[in-house]
């Protein structure tokens, strides 16, 4: 199948709002005109001078688009996010003025799901911590390091079994883990047990991984009372957003013993991390890397551009997102 054209671009009809992967930004500027929103009190001016003309904005999962925005910007039609996640856009709002969403759904299943596992396994065997062990030079001086928690055969809930939460079972399923899940509701015909909330799920597991939707609906899904459920022999992962659990609760309960230990790639309030979960060995910390490497970020990138194009061309998305009203206005 021949490459499409690429579609014509008006000048300025392209915003990229916050910062992004700098060949995308390089793209998003050559080929599509497209300027970066100012942040501070340079915004409220470029936007009485630019807001009129833009249709279609360029983002991330982390940075989004709020109500605020896009009711400055009048002939908007499309939110085009770079990530699976776009909890940071107020996709109701978008619902209500006919404005599009898409995300780039499936290409960073795998490497999510890798993370994961990734984290699992250095969280319950304690691998980062070893390894500090010896750089410090303390296994000549102090012999072995404690013994830690086998992997193999152990219990495994997942909250949000969609495609990542499904890709990550399908890897421990090799390893011989009894995998149990929650969802708003039960999936037909999953092989896996169903548990009817995140506590009922937490109180049978050993380890316990996020791996659902960010945003209101999910906002501290994992709460005190599933980690207590979890309890201090228990384990947490989360891959999914930091809003997800209730990070206060988490973090008092990792320092007194509450829980076994956690291996997190995102946090509630980025790039910052709570100080006092840094001098902790039981838990491994990951800068939000889950979707980071050149294949999945090119992957996309691409998805990014595609769904610009679609856009451009018929006001479609090729990935809407699910809860957008229309694929475009």
């Amino acid at each position: 199948m021949a490459a499409q054209p690429f579609p014509e671009v008006v000048p300025g009809s392209v915003l990229q709002v916050g910062p992004l992967k700098p060949s995308l930004e390089e793209t998003l500027a050559d080929r599509y005109g497209a300027d970066r929103l100012p942040d501070g009190e340079a915004r409220a001016h470029w936007l009485a001078e630019n807001a009129d003309i833009v249709t279609a904005v360029v983002t991330s999962g982390r940075t989004g688009v709020d109500a605020t925005l896009m009711d400055a910007l009048p002939n908007l039609g499309a939110v085009v996010h770079f990530g699976v996640g776009y909890d940071s856009t107020d996709v109701d709002r978008a619902g209500e003025l006919g404005v599009g969403v898409s995300n780039t759904p499936d290409v960073l299943t795998d490497c999510v799901a890798d993370t994961a596992v990734g984290l699992l396994l250095d969280t319950m065997r304690g691998f980062s911590a070893a390894d500090r062990y010896v750089r410090a030079g303390r296994w000549p001086a102090l012999g072995n390091v404690p013994l830690t928690r086998k992997v193999s055969g152990s219990r495994v809930g997942i909250v949000g079994l969609g495609r990542i939460g499904s890709a990550i079972a399908d890897r421990l399923v090799a390893f011989g883990c009894q995998i149990a899940y929650h969802n708003r509701r039960e999936i037909t015909g999953s092989p896996y047990r169903y548990a009817a909330s995140p506590r009922d799920l937490a109180t049978s597991v050993d380890v316990l991984i996020v791996a659902a939707a960010g945003g209101a609906g999910t906002r501290h899904l994992v709460d005190r009372d599933v980690l207590e459920a979890l309890g201090p022999d228990g384990f947490l992962i989360n891959v999914a957003r930091g809003s997800v659990v209730d990070e206060a609760a988490l973090v008092e309960l990792l320092r007194s013993g509450g829980l076994a230990g956690a291996g997190l790639d995102v946090f509630a309030d980025e790039p910052h991390v709570p100080a006092e979960l840094i001098d902790l060995d039981t838990v491994v910390l990951l800068p939000h890397l889950a979707s980071g490497t050149v294949e999945t970020r090119a992957a996309m990138e691409a998805l990014t551009l595609r769904n610009l194009d679609e856009f451009l061309r018929t006001g479609g998305l090729v990935t809407p997102v699910p809860t957008s009203r229309k694929d475009a206005r």
